[in-house]
Order: C-alpha cells, then structure tokens, then sequence
C-alpha cells in the first residue's frame, strides 16, 4: 500500500503501523479495486518468502505486511533499520473486526474445524453485532470442492475474508487463489478460529513481550523443536547482512 512507512529486512518490505492507524488504513484497503492480502509476517515466514516462487511475490506485493516475531524486530535493530511495530495476531485482527464493524462492513470465515468455526462465528456476531457474518465454510474440505469455495467467496464480495488452518497449503493458499477471490482484504491466521472459539488460549502477553510465544508450541507439537536451525540461519543471514554495511560504509 503507498504512501506507509516501510523498512527492508533481508530485501522483505515490512509495514510500519501504529495501532491508531489500523481503522484509517482498513478503510483505505476497502476502497482499492483489486484484492487487498494482509500477511501477518514471523522470522520462518520472511525465511519462506526469500525463496523464489508464488509466496515470495505473493508477500512483496502484499497491501501490508505486519511483523509478529520479536526475532524481526530485533533483526531489524540490529541492522540499524527502524523498528516496526509488532503485533500479537490475535489483536490485530481484532483491532481490524472492530475498525469493519464501525462501518456495519462484512466478513467471511474460511477453514478450521465445523464445531471451531460456528463457534468462531457465534462469538464474533456477539462481539461485533453490527459486523456482518456473510458466509462460512469449514476447512478440510475435499480439494475438488475448492473452485466452488472460491466462486462462493468471490460472489459473496465479504469486506474481510479471514482465513485459518484446514485449506490446501496453509499460508500459501492466498498466495495462490488471491487473485481469483475477488475485492476485499485478504488475511490468513493459522489458529484464529481455535482461539475466537475459546478452544487454544495464545500466550500470554508477557510471554509474547518477552518473544517466548513459541515455548507452549513446542510443548504441544516437539517437531517444532528443528525450527531452532531455521532460527540460526535467519541471525546468520543478519550478521552477514551487518557485515556487509559496514563494508560499503
């Protein structure tokens, strides 16, 4: 999106956006004629996005691009770049239901489990009564039903469509069907349905402060543990980066 403050982390363009800024910068995003993503960006997915391919240009083109690893604000300081403002996902995408409900706007769920996802939806219709719910379709589906799912989603023209766990590729699922889902802002949330449905907690605030988030993942899923090589690459890639500044300076 131009005229938004942005810095370059390992040649990623990542949004400087303060929290009062969010309800001014939706509407903005309501008001383009093409689709408008919204990535919610951590230290693994800036690694993913330096690969060539569909979700490296899917991430450089996005509206907005909103970190939410503390490992990327800290890499930013240490590049001496300015530091973006990090957000939980949770309440972000909060900030961005509340920002839509003002304007009695729409929204359509995608993904996680059917119990999660009615759940999901009966919390927010009490949460934000004048946000408008305009469809729903629960994730895991068979993936000759998606074109269906698509055409549903791009009919329905919801101003938000929030996207969780169960479609075909995960995070790449917009990044690959975003141009096909039509106007609107665009936004995937692994476990968002999860928490709006009362069914995993996120971590606490002084966890996330602190960039500990990941300590109750690894708890739940131990696999998780060989993400720690990613993470040694990732501050490798910051020393050689900081190495070469100094070089042409």
């Amino acid at each position: 999106m131009d005229g938004l403050e942005k810095i370059e982390l390992l040649k990623i363009p990542i949004n400087i956006i303060p929290p009062e800024k969010v309800e001014e910068i939706a509407y903005k995003l309501l008001s383009e004629k093409k689709p408008a993503s919204i990535v919610l960006l951590s230290y693994f997915d800036l690694l993913k996005a330096r690969s060539a391919g569909e979700y490296r240009d899917f991430v450089l083109n996005a509206s907005l691009v909103i970190p939410i690893s503390k490992s990327i604000i800290s890499g930013a300081k240490f590049l001496k770049l300015t530091p973006p403002i990090r957000y939980m996902p949770f309440d972000f995408i909060v900030n961005l239901l509340t920002s839509l409900e003002k304007r009695e706007q729409s929204v359509y769920l995608l993904g996680g489990k059917p119990a999660a996802l009615l759940k999901t939806e009966k919390n927010i219709r009490q949460t934000f009564p004048s946000l408008r719910v305009i469809g729903r379709y629960p994730g895991y589906y068979k993936k000759q039903n998606e074109q269906t799912i698509i055409t549903m989603i791009r009919k329905s023209t919801p101003s938000l469509l929030l996207v969780g766990q169960g479609v075909h590729g995960r995070e790449k699922w917009l990044a690959h069907n975003n141009e096909k889902l039509g106007r609107g802002i665009h936004l995937w949330c692994s476990d968002i349905f999860d928490v709006f449905a009362e069914r995993r907690k996120y971590p606490s605030r002084a966890l996330f402060n602190l960039g500990l988030e990941w300590a109750g993942y690894f708890i739940q899923k131990p696999v998780r543990f060989f993400r720690v090589f990613p993470f040694l690459y990732y501050n490798i890639l910051l020393l050689i980066t900081r190495i070469a500044q100094k070089g042409k300076s």
